[in-house]
């Protein structure tokens, strides 16, 4: 799912703030108390499939309930389209996705305001640091999938109540039929040839994408995982200097020439490409040298979720090999590829169109994350108003 445009998970306060998602939930039915599974352990409280009993149960559980409420799942985005289409083909469970622009900031905001409301979300897409914050107010619900030991350990939650489903890097995106020189790097933007042209996708406040092209260039002007300022800098030297402009690119934006280049998440940027193909947009993606970053989005279980078998359900269907290789259809990068690829479960065909990166990525602990959020929140409107 691409960001790019209505569709995608653009973080915009008019797109959905939280006074009004908060107004659209008041109305919301009370939720039935979850059913026992048919093990007799109560789907809510179930941490593995060995709760249900087995496979087989969960998936009995999962189809009585029939529905799995999700949210910000723009079907363009990382292949949710398809993945959604292979879940529901495989079990008798339909998949409800609300407000699919919606940000992690708002997924979270619906876990709150929606509380014992059968409309509440049953699972959560989360970009950092919400994941950790979640989990943090006790919003997430401990399930370990099948494949939970194959994940990286610095790439789930100890309690297992969020991990990572799939990522990939900080990538500029470039209009090269507009473009005369593509920039490939962060120090590539500063140049004059790119005023008006430079887009960031969204508020990094609320936005995992965005923030993440504020972490790179951060790391590209001698920052850190501990300090973010230098990308705040950046920034804001780029809104001087006239280069970067306050849009939020989308598919349109793109095709008016509005917003030539755009940062973002390699896996955006890569299937933009293929959907303009052959459309008079001729998109260039490039990973920047100088800085770069790598991101994974997470999964979560609400806590309190309406439908409790069928939301562990969708995560053991997302991690097994069907919808980790759907990801990587979507040129996201699984969090289960390493695995993959050394059980030889992994489609290689995806995996060689994946755009070309060099090195080992490494990732910030929750403590940094926090404090590089309190910079941010504190200093970006400052430099780029």
């Amino acid at each position: 799912m691409t960001r790019f445009h209505a569709n995608g998970r653009l973080v915009a306060a008019l797109a959905l703030s939280t006074a009004a998602l908060t107004t659209l939930t008041a109305c919301g039915a009370k939720s039935e108390a979850p059913a026992d599974s048919a093990g007799g352990v109560k789907a809510a409280t179930a941490t593995s499939v060995a709760d249900f009993g087995s496979l087989k149960d969960l998936v009995a559980a999962a189809e009585k309930e029939g529905t799995l409420n999700a949210i910000a799942l723009p079907p363009d985005w990382a292949n949710y389209g398809e993945i959604i289409k292979a879940f529901e083909a495989t079990y008798k469970v339909k998949v409800k996705v609300e407000t699919p622009d919606a940000a992690s900031a708002d997924e979270i905001n619906a876990i709150k305001s929606r509380k014992g409301q059968d409309r509440a979300p049953d699972v959560v897409d989360l970009g950092i640091p919400f994941d950790r914050s979640g989990a943090a107010e006790g919003l997430f619900a401990p399930y370990k999938v099948a494949s939970y030991d194959k994940i990286p350990a610095a790439q789930k939650d100890e309690q297992a109540r969020w991990y990572n489903d799939y990522g990939g890097y900080i990538s500029i995106g470039c209009d090269a039929s507009r473009i005369k020189v593509c920039p490939t790097t962060f120090a590539d933007l500063l140049k004059p040839e790119y005023k008006g042209k430079v887009a960031l996708n969204g508020n990094p406040n609320k936005s995992g994408s965005a923030f993440g092209g504020v972490y790179a260039a951060a790391l590209a002007n001698k920052g850190s995982f501990t300090d973010i300022q230098p990308g705040i800098d950046f920034f804001g030297k780029l809104k001087k200097n006239g280069n970067f402009i306050p849009v939020e690119t989308t598919t349109a934006t793109v095709q008016k020439g509005e917003t030539p280049i755009s940062i973002d998440w390699d896996y955006l940027n890569a299937s933009l490409a293929d959907q303009f193909k052959g459309k008079g947009v001729d998109w260039k993606v490039a990973v920047p040298a100088d800085g770069v970053y790598a991101q994974y989005y997470s999964q979560a279980i609400n806590k309190d979720a309406p439908h409790p078998a069928a939301a562990r359900l969708w995560m053991e269907f997302l991690y097994g090999a069907e919808g980790q290789n759907l990801f990587l259809k979507g040129y996201a990068r699984p969090v289960l590829l390493p695995a993959m690829t050394a059980d030889g479960t992994v489609d290689k065909s995806f995996v060689s169109k994946l755009p070309a990166v060099e090195g080992t990525p490494t990732f910030p602990e929750s403590a940094d994350l926090e404090k590089v959020k309190a910079t941010l929140a504190e200093n970006w409107d400052k430099a780029v108003s």
